[in-house]
């Protein structure tokens, strides 16, 4: 079921939380709201959710316009980051509750347990209670009960930001699999760009209550719209009016009449990657991603000088 947001705009007093927002959503993908804190993302997801009526515009699901209907009527399912779950009720039963309040036949609802406990990998686990599951159990047994009444849009609230980093790794890979199993529309807000690249088909950027570009993940990173989006999605470095990813700086060992002299202030491994920090010798700082093997070759040490030149550049019309 495709969404859209048509000139959607909300203020909360003085404060302009959505500003004119149009997004079109396409059936059947999966879509990242990206955005630094107060950039609007989670707003918006609420105006598609029915959580929040927009002061102007208008939101459709399908071609239903749903702008003045409650969240009940829109047959979304949402999860928050804060999933929460009936402490009472054992994990079935926590699945099950939207199907028993809609007074679904006993064997239907056993079913349809089963085969999203089986889908979440929670499979053994239906008579425990949510204090006895993980953190990240405890989302996926969210996601379960949000899927049990079969929803035509699933919205994630920054569903994985209260786990710790190595369970969001693996809940995100599982995110993915699990929509490409389902093909349930689903949009997710996020501030964790790797989280809204390794698992959308599209992203929405979003600043200061407008949308900056709508783009999937590579053409995000190679094309940004503007400097915003250059420097919010990926690691970049700013010298003067030109931005440089540090993956398009070269270092050598020797000058060629196209390098800078730099001195190395701190070198970073991370596993096959090295950030290599510099200081130039007009005093710009630069950060360079290379190789462990380049490294390695080029035996770099704290305070050693070096030599560096970029590869590719970008600037924006305005700069």
């Amino acid at each position: 079921m495709s969404i859209s947001v048509r000139n959607a705009s909300k203020q909360y007093g003085e404060f302009k939380a959505l500003d004119d927002v149009s997004v079109e959503i396409a059936s059947g993908s999966l879509t990242a709201l990206l955005g630094p804190s107060g950039s609007g993302k989670s707003t918006l997801l609420r105006v598609i959710a029915g959580l929040e009526t927009p002061d102007s515009g208008s939101v459709f699901i399908g071609d239903k316009n749903v702008t003045g209907r409650p969240p009940q009527q829109r047959e979304v399912g949402f999860v928050f980051q804060h999933y929460a779950a009936f402490k009472h009720m054992t994990v079935g039963d926590n699945v099950a509750f939207g199907l028993k309040i809609r007074r679904r036949p006993k064997s239907e609802i056993e079913s349809r347990v089963k085969e999203l406990l089986e889908l979440v990998q929670l499979d053994g686990l239906a008579k425990r209670y949510p204090s006895q599951l993980s953190g990240g159990q405890r989302q996926r047994m969210g996601l379960a009960r949000a899927l049990a009444v079969d929803p035509a849009v699933l919205l994630l609230d920054e569903p994985f930001g209260a786990l710790d980093a190595q369970v969001r790794t693996e809940l995100r890979a599982w995110l993915r699999r699990l929509h490409d199993e389902t093909h349930t529309t689903t949009v997710i807000v996020t501030h964790d760009q790797e989280e809204a690249m390794e698992v959308a088909d599209e992203v929405v950027v979003m600043n200061r209550g407008r949308v900056e570009q709508v783009a999937g993940p590579r053409d995000l990173y190679e094309n940004p719209a503007n400097e915003f989006v250059m420097s919010f999605v990926g690691q970049v470095n700013q010298i003067d009016d030109t931005f440089v990813r540090p993956h398009d700086l070269e270092l050598t060992l020797e000058a060629n009449g196209t390098t800078r002299e730099a001195m190395i202030e701190r070198i970073v491994h991370l596993g096959f990657q090295v950030r290599v920090e510099l200081v130039r010798d007009d005093g710009e700082h630069l950060s360079v991603q290379i190789t462990r093997d380049e490294a390695e070759r080029l035996e770099l040490e704290q305070g050693q000088i070096v030599f560096v030149r970029s590869t590719r550049e970008t600037t924006f019309s305005g700069s």
